[in-house]
């Protein structure tokens, strides 16, 4: 049964993906315009056409953006000397027919003048950045690694961030995609990415890994094919489908020309990434030179915190804290509403645990002026006579001759009870006795006129 279960819960996954990317509610593209490149391209039959590509958004970011992380900032050393240098050596075509072949990789990477195009867009003038992207990848390239081997996927699959965010947790493209693999609101939900005022988990690099791994793996169960499930984590299953019908095929290259401008351009920029992240060094790039940090580890936190608090009595850097935790938007931890993560290093847990008492009293009236309860406020002398004047103009609610009947109500009755054995109606007994709501208390008496 629980298998079963489990197999229900993901098939009715899919069939949500496959409405949601349908309509275009999930895409991971970006809104605003890209920079586009032409490419000439001989065809089988030797004629020459040009045609127009997207760079990836995330290859356009300038370099100070990136490197204003904490992590760039404290860990990346720009001074250190390298063997990077403006000249590029060029290959011929059948040495990076060999490179790819020689990856080890189960996703296919072939070779076209597309592909080559990115190639030397990454090598020539963005050089720059991809030496930035190696660096980075040491922070990053591990926790995709330990996702992807869990579910068995590819693990070529980890420098799908480096065309999608450039590797910024932080990124946030103009349709609203968000975080390291680029999710839209609507597939983080999907997939389980708490998303409130306070928390995107979008922007969690961990929480967001697995939950991309996840939705790489549910695309590669729809087609199996790999070069289909990439096109598909970039344009959406619902624009794949509709390739796949106009072109009777089931084959990347084959249905090419059906697909969104940008997809055509995808594909062969993953492969394009993974050849650079294997073969920099040929082409003269170097990482810039990376200090790891220090180990770090999470601890549940149950109380509203609010990252200055711990800054102050931990001593914690609070940049560092929002760089290790990008998930909460406002620098507050709402553990108030369950219990949250906390990132930190290692050597700071224990000063936490110890201090954490303090830490959630610590400045909480500035940090945390909400109010849990507030009294309605009383009328003064002069709306009380005001209320007395209108309610002595109104229309009398009171028969002039009618005999009158006091009730003691017994513990249990209610004014809906009391005006049918009475025969006469609540909004009566209450304009009767001057009673403004529902709530009745045993032992008073309530006047009735008939």
């Amino acid at each position: 049964m629980k298998n079963k279960d489990k197999y229900f819960g993901r098939t009715w996954r899919l069939v949500v993906l496959a409405i949601m990317m349908t309509s275009g509610l999930c895409s991971m593209s970006y809104a605003q315009e890209p920079e586009t490149f032409n490419v000439t391209i001989h065809d089988s039959n030797g004629a020459t056409h040009t045609e127009s590509f997207e760079l990836p958004l995330s290859m356009t970011y300038p370099i100070d953006s990136l490197l204003a992380d904490w992590k760039a900032k404290n860990f990346i050393d720009l001074g250190k000397d390298c063997s990077t240098s403006e000249e590029n050596p060029l290959f011929s075509d059948s040495i990076y027919i060999d490179r790819l072949s020689r990856i080890p990789a189960i996703i296919e990477m072939p070779y076209n003048e597309v592909v080559k195009e990115f190639i030397e867009m990454y090598t020539g003038r963005l050089r720059q950045r991809m030496s930035l992207m190696l660096s980075l990848s040491n922070f990053y390239i591990p926790l995709f690694e330990e996702a992807l081997f869990a579910y068995d996927l590819p693990l070529e699959l980890k420098y799908l961030p480096i065309i999608e965010s450039a590797l910024n947790p932080k990124a946030v493209s103009r349709a609203g995609a968000s975080g390291l693999w680029q999710f839209m609101l609507g597939t983080g939900k999907l997939y389980g990415l708490e998303n409130n005022s306070y928390v995107d988990e979008r922007q969690d690099p961990i929480k967001s890994t697995w939950a991309a791994v996840r939705y790489l793996k549910d695309m590669y169960d729809i087609y199996k094919d790999w070069s289909l499930a990439i096109a598909a984590y970039n344009c959406g299953p619902g624009n794949v489908n509709k390739a796949i019908s106009r072109s009777g095929k089931r084959d990347y290259w084959e249905i090419y020309n059906y697909l969104p401008k940008e997809t055509r351009g995808y594909v062969p920029s993953f492969i394009a990434a993974n050849y650079v992240m294997n073969y920099y060094c040929d082409h003269n790039i170097c990482p810039m030179e990376t200090n790891l940090p220090d180990a770090t580890d999470t601890i549940q936190v149950s109380h509203n915190v609010h990252f200055q608090q711990i800054a102050d009595i931990c001593g914690v850097d609070v940049d560092m804290l929002k760089s290790l935790n990008p998930q909460y938007k406002r620098d507050i931890i709402p553990g108030d509403s369950k219990p949250q993560t906390l990132r930190l290093p290692q050597n700071y847990i224990g000063t936490f645990i110890e201090k954490q008492d303090t830490i959630f009293t610590h400045r909480a009236n500035e940090f945390f002026r909400n109010r849990r309860v507030v009294a309605v406020p009383q009328q003064n002398a002069r709306q009380q006579r005001n209320s007395r004047n209108t309610r002595s103009t109104a229309p009398a609610a009171t028969p002039q001759n009618g005999n009158v009947t006091n009730h003691k109500i017994r513990s249990g009755e209610t004014l809906s009870t009391i005006a049918a054995r009475y025969g006469v109606t609540v909004n009566q007994l209450k304009s009767w006795n001057g009673i403004s709501g529902t709530r009745i208390n045993a032992g008073q008496t309530l006047k009735i006129y008939k």
